[in-house]
């Protein structure tokens, strides 16, 4: 059983920036698939961007341009770099590790994350943009 923690939310203005880190209790990050995704108030669950076992990434459309992911594979941990935060960025925020399938489908530019697939979930992190 793979536990995630998660760390880094919180309240900014609009403009700042936050980093999100989750924390692995195994190896998991880097032998699987591992993502971050958010749910806003009122709204389904998004993905933001998901690694393959290769260490390929794709970045979901909401991500685009304003968040980076990372890891450390020494420390087993997975960051989100949120910049340029704009209200509509309010949010549950996730990460999650461990996929039945694949990590994501992209094509002509755009990828889907596949967040059905991803079997560990963290509980989320609030992100608060006003």
């Amino acid at each position: 059983q793979v536990q995630l923690v998660e760390s880094g939310g919180g309240s900014v203005q609009a403009g700042g920036s936050l980093r999100l880190s989750c924390a692995a209790s195994e190896g998991t990050i880097s032998s699987d698939c591992v993502g971050w995704f958010r749910q806003a108030p009122g709204k389904g669950r998004e993905g933001l961007v998901a690694v393959d076992r290769d260490g390929s990434t794709a970045y979901g459309e909401a991500a685009k341009g304003r968040f980076t992911f990372s890891r450390d594979n020494t420390k087993n941990t997975l960051y989100l770099q949120l910049d340029n935060l704009e209200p509509e960025d309010t949010a549950l925020y996730y990460c999650a590790a461990g996929t039945t399938g694949p990590c994501a489908n992209c094509a002509g530019g755009s990828c889907v994350i596949k967040q059905n697939n991803y079997i560990y979930w963290t509980q989320g992190t609030q992100v608060t943009v006003s």
